[in-house]
């Protein structure tokens, strides 16, 4: 197929997954959430609810990520970190993990990470959330809303490699062989 042509049909089926993406939008609007615990974190400074996660946000996206010995994580974190000011412009930001409170410092500073860690380590929170099984942690975001005195989950989505999170698998998507079996390292 000639490079204009596939331009062209590239560009229908990218026409077509923004169509899906509004419905999905007008789908996400009509969910019926889901009421959820305090549920109580721990910080280099000590514990934390997840209710004074939000701030003075009404919204709060929570990263669920595998911790310091995943590359894939990792390399998710390292992509939030370039977009953190726009996400907190428009709802509170944490990212948590097994890891616990000075281990996520330490390997964060490492990073040069600038958003929230929490850690999750003694509860049952990614379990509860479904980010938790029996082969281990998954990575994942759960969103919640704070409302008239609860604490509400109104989406989630699991990640992995070709999510529409990480950037990196989108820009290997133009290359002509793709990711061809990309694994992500801590350094290369």
């Amino acid at each position: 197929m000639s490079y204009r042509d596939t331009v062209v049909q590239l560009n229908d089926y990218r026409r077509q997954i923004a169509g899906i993406r509004s419905e999905m939008r007008t789908l996400q609007a009509q969910v019926e959430p889901e009421v959820a615990r305090d549920y109580v974190f721990g910080t280099p400074e000590g514990k934390v609810a997840l209710s004074a996660l939000f701030g003075d946000k009404p919204d709060l996206f929570i990263i669920h990520n595998m911790g310091k010995s995943c590359p894939a994580c990792t390399m998710w974190a390292d992509g939030f970190n370039g977009v953190l000011a726009h996400l907190e412009n428009r709802a509170a930001f944490v990212v948590t993990s097994p890891d616990d409170p000075q281990t996520q410092a330490a390997f964060a500073a490492s990073r040069g990470w600038r958003f929230r860690m929490v850690s999750h380590a003694n509860t049952s929170f990614a379990a509860d959330m479904g980010y938790r099984g029996e082969n281990g942690w998954h990575p994942g975001i759960s969103v919640f809303r704070q409302e008239n005195g609860q604490i509400l989950r109104v989406s989630d989505t699991g990640l992995g490699p070709g999510d529409e999170f990480c950037a990196v698998y989108n820009f290997f998507e133009l290359l002509p062989d793709g990711p061809a079996g990309f694994r992500p390292k801590f350094a290369y």
